[in-house]
């Protein structure tokens, strides 16, 4: 079974084509691969679904903890830069379906940048979600681990809960992220931004990404947490997001679609042995 590994300003995925596995994926396969110390390692599984035609290709994320994520953006740069890597796909915009949406993306500078319309930003309880009355979920209060927050939350395809700080630490972001994610009024669980904000155009994240920890750096958190500032009328509409991994440009029009340009790197191409998952069903 071959894999193709990317890294995504640190966030880094391996891509494996659905016709080379055995069988249907399992969470405790996906466990194993993505393990660092018994398997290939990585943030997770970007599984090809060889579908492609008029409607683009489709595309399936899975987490470290064996769990699937509708949409990932720096998932969909990776996918696409191995797209364009195996000559499936030029210079000209394509579609890419996923369990979140179908978004288009572009791929420039000879692969190392890709563009993802990621589609629209909604702040709707009730399509995020998050639990009570339908509302737009904004400046709202928790109490986690004796620290009062102030959060805001957003979905892209995916739930995020964006976390107001004026400073920013790894140790708080571990602590109280792993706490956030699973906090009962996010029913599907959320990822987590503890955000800073720098000026008008420029901010600073912290992630803790649902199934999968803390994060170097994330594609939709970056989306969701631009769009909350622009929201909250603290930025303008073309931001950068700076992260420990690196930086992504998030573009936003009036009705919250996000574009999203970013790096993406090649790592290398191998092989899984059957014998590294053995025992993994």
């Amino acid at each position: 079974m071959r894999f193709y590994r990317y890294h995504a300003i640190g966030n880094d995925y391996i891509v494996i084509r659905e016709s080379e596995l055995p069988g249907p994926l399992t969470p405790a396969q996906t466990r194993r691969i993505c393990h660092r110390n018994y398997g290939v390692g990585s943030d997770g599984i970007l599984l090809d679904k060889d579908a492609s035609g008029e409607d683009g290709f489709a595309l399936r994320i899975y987490n470290p903890d064996g769990s699937e994520s509708e949409k990932s953006g720096n998932g969909l740069r990776i996918f696409a830069r191995y797209l364009w890597d195996g000559k499936r796909v030029g210079g000209e915009p394509f579609a890419v379906a996923t369990p979140g949406g179908t978004v288009s993306c572009r791929v420039s500078e000879r692969g190392r940048s890709v563009t993802v319309d990621m589609g629209a930003l909604t702040f709707d309880s009730a399509r995020i979600p998050v639990a009570g009355p339908q509302r737009e979920v904004l400046r709202e209060r928790v109490t986690i681990g004796g620290v009062d927050l102030e959060y805001s939350c957003a979905s892209i395809g995916n739930p995020h809960c964006v976390i107001l700080r004026e400073a920013l630490s790894e140790d708080e972001t571990r602590a109280l992220g792993a706490q956030v994610e699973v906090e009962p009024r996010f029913p599907n669980r959320t990822n987590v931004q503890f955000m800073r904000v720098l000026d008008r155009a420029n901010i600073e994240i912290q992630i803790w990404e649902r199934g999968a920890g803390f994060t170097l750096a994330s594609g939709s958190s970056s989306s969701a947490a631009a769009g909350v500032a622009h929201r909250l009328g603290l930025c303008d509409r073309d931001i950068t997001v700076h992260m420990p991994g690196g930086e992504i440009r998030i573009e936003l029009d009036a009705s919250f679609q996000v574009r999203m340009t970013g790096p993406v790197t090649h790592i290398a191409d191998g092989e899984i042995d059957p014998e590294c998952l053995e025992g993994a069903t």
